[in-house]
């Protein structure tokens, strides 16, 4: 394939990507309010630039009518659920298992003594 093609294409995909997003922001911004879904700043025409649509599957080119699959985010939440996502994916990566209990349980028995102890005291008291 030659670089001038390659270029046309790419020209084009990239039309057509920006083309797709106008469309699913436009809408949704009729059907939600303009809220951050994380943490809950109002955004109004002067900076609603700053909120973004997030695709909940992380699929850009499912977009139902119903908006379902959207979540609109300011631009730090967005970049913070997409930083998760990476942290995630290196973990799973570096062979962090989703399934192992992330937090160890307890191994002291304080009270194993306890019945011995109870008894000694009964036995002093006589």
């Amino acid at each position: 394939m030659d670089s001038a093609r390659t270029d046309r294409l790419i020209a084009e995909a990239v039309r057509a990507r920006h083309a797709r997003e106008r469309g699913y922001r436009e809408r949704a911004l009729k059907i939600h309010p303009w809220v951050c879904g994380r943490c809950g700043r109002e955004f109004s025409r002067e900076n609603v630039s700053q909120l973004t649509v997030h695709h909940r599957d992380h699929d850009h080119d499912n977009n139902p009518p119903d908006g379902s699959n959207w979540e609109l985010l300011c631009i730090y939440c967005h970049e913070n659920e997409h930083a998760r996502e990476l942290d995630a994916e290196a973990a799973r990566q570096a062979g962090a298992d989703d399934s192992a209990p992330t937090v160890k349980h307890a191994t002291s028995q304080p009270f194993a003594n306890l019945k011995e102890l109870l008894r000694q005291k009964t036995e002093d008291r006589r």
